[in-house]
């Protein structure tokens, strides 16, 4: 579980929610037509932006913004250099049963054993990360799309209200539900882009990067470790994927 992405979420509709709560009746907030108007309203223009299964898919996509959690690279890369030992001493055949903790990487181990040669293997595992890529685009642009419609179908309830207000001025007792309708539209569609939409969208976006550059770091090893580079080489070339800092820490712990 990403506590960021659920602390965040959840913390920003805790505060709206306990401001609602603190002021009037929240009843006053709760509007039927104006929820249709851009809940309903948003899914629907945004269906028509992409294909079904797209569309679909997104809210799939979605939960990576929660739940998905990659391996810290110092672990992979410490595994990594542990396969290529194996490899090494046993030759691939002897990481036929070894336990892989992502499925990109075994998909890549089970290439090794299969005898494919390093050239197969990089242009496969690369054909297998782009496809990845766009999954997670897709799925981000969906969101975007979403934070970009929310406030639009606001403005658009927010012209039905103020037009069924001033065409029943004479009825004192429209105007106050037309208003509800006018302004409530505008901020559900404002807390839809901003407390949802957005977030997701930019988790998952993250979440592509994230990958994209653990699947390289996969491929680079394989790759390696297919052309029968020495394991200390290996452990060197990759430790490049580190951050500045732990990069630091691992050459003095190495010079320890």
């Amino acid at each position: 579980m990403d506590l960021a992405t659920l602390i965040g979420l959840a913390g920003a509709i805790i505060l709206i929610a306990s401001a609602v709560i603190l002021g009037v009746s929240p009843a006053v907030f709760v509007n039927p037509a104006s929820l249709l108007i851009v809940v309903g309203g948003t899914m629907f223009v945004v269906l028509a932006k992409f294909s079904v299964s797209q569309f679909l898919g997104a809210f799939k996509a979605a939960a990576r913004a929660f739940k998905f959690k990659l391996p810290e690279t110092q672990a992979s890369i410490e595994e990594l250099v542990d396969i290529a030992n194996v490899a090494r001493k046993e030759g691939v055949l002897g990481l036929e049963d070894r336990e892989i903790s992502s499925p990109f990487l075994a998909q890549g181990i089970q290439m090794l054993v299969d005898g494919q040669d390093a050239n197969t293997i990089k242009q496969l595992l690369n054909k297998e990360r782009l496809m990845t890529l766009d999954h997670n685009r897709s799925g981000a642009k969906v969101f975007t799309a979403m934070a970009d419609v929310a406030p639009a179908m606001g403005m658009i309830g927010t012209l039905i209200g103020l037009v069924q207000m001033l065409s029943n001025m004479e009825d004192p007792k429209s105007i106050g539900p037309a208003m509800a309708v006018a302004l409530l539209t505008t901020l559900y569609g404002a807390m839809i882009a901003t407390m949802i939409a957005t977030p997701i969208a930019d988790k998952l976006s993250l979440r592509m990067t994230e990958e994209a550059r653990m699947q390289s770091l996969y491929i680079d090893a394989l790759v390696a470790i297919q052309e029968g580079t020495n394991p200390r080489i290996i452990e060197q070339m990759l430790s490049s994927y580190l951050p500045p800092k732990e990069r630091e820490k691992v050459a003095e712990a190495e010079g320890a």
